[in-house]
């Protein structure tokens, strides 16, 4: 969980024919199957003192209410004056003030300072690619068309599998379509999401940059746009008759998608140094399901609201 906070303060060559090569087996592999078948950190908000002001721990006292108490194990004031919170939870998003009495020089007279700011949860979006594409099928009833379906998850799903992205079929549908000449054919339409998992949940440990997760769907991307070119090449090279199932050429389409968790939601206006985060929804607003903003709810009372009672 990492915090958001608003007020004062501010804030080879060998290589690219290995992927070729996997690409045009798993391509191949898909083809000769159709035709088979016939079938939180600790992120902290820094409240910076008047230049020459010192501080320390001994003469600073962490207090909250009966309520919501401080602990010192959430919240530490380091002597150089900044306010760190550490495993920030959803629950301490809200309202903080801090008062505080110093003295710029001896000379000078006790001077009080009094601070007011919002501290909001906040979670990186859960983005991600979806795509659509269409097939030549067999009969719709028929049980070939969901074993190539199943077929042609497990193909995609290899192919990301050192990029720690997921394949998920969200939906398959087979449609009787007309064709000026060739009168009524079946189709089959795939809708599948490809998404980024968390790097320590993949099969190999990733480190570097690379690992950010909007660089590894770009590369899954692209490892599927190839896939299915290859698909066409190969398709173009047959001299006997096509297989019942295959893909037809310039119908894979992909859009990129945006969303928020439940209780999250994106602010322009509200957070516009941070206008994609997905900032936890303040009382009076609530986000049910993973929508990209959160709702009105004037029953709603407290941070990241879920339902509207």
């Amino acid at each position: 969980m990492e915090a958001l906070a608003l007020g004062p303060a501010r804030r080879g060559r060998r290589r690219t024919r290995a992927a070729g090569s996997l690409l045009s087996q798993a391509a191949i592999l898909l083809f000769i199957s159709a035709f088979l078948v016939r079938v939180p950190s600790s992120v902290g908000h820094l409240v910076r003192l008047p230049r020459g002001f010192r501080l320390t721990k001994d003469s600073v006292k962490i207090v909250g209410s009966t309520s919501f108490p401080v602990e010192n194990r959430t919240a530490q004031i380091t002597s150089t004056g900044s306010l760190v919170f550490q495993n920030f939870e959803e629950s301490m998003s809200g309202i903080y003030t801090c008062f505080l009495e110093y003295k710029p020089t001896v000379e000078e007279i006790v001077k009080r300072l009094q601070l007011k700011y919002a501290i909001y949860a906040y979670r990186e979006p859960h983005y991600y690619y979806q795509f659509t594409a269409r097939y030549h099928a067999a009969p719709c009833n028929s049980i070939y068309n969901i074993s190539f379906e199943k077929k042609l998850i497990q193909i995609l799903s290899k192919l990301l599998l050192d990029l720690s992205c997921e394949i998920s079929l969200l939906k398959s549908e087979c449609h009787h379509v007309k064709m000026q000449r060739a009168g009524l054919q079946n189709e089959l339409f795939f809708t599948f999401s490809v998404s980024s998992l968390d790097t320590e949940k993949g099969p190999k440990p990733c480190t570097d940059h690379n690992c950010e997760p909007s660089k590894r769907l770009f590369k899954a991307k692209n490892l599927i746009e190839r896939f299915f070119n290859q698909q066409v090449k190969i398709l173009g090279r047959r001299a006997e008759q096509l297989p019942v199932i295959y893909y037809i050429e310039g119908t894979l389409q992909m859009v990129w998608i945006n969303r928020c968790f439940p209780g999250y939601g994106m602010n322009v206006q509200k957070h516009p140094k941070c206008p994609e985060c997905c900032v936890i929804c303040s009382p009076g607003s609530y986000n049910p399901r993973d929508g990209i903003h959160c709702l009105q709810c004037n029953s709603s009372l407290v941070y990241g609201a879920k339902t509207c009672l």
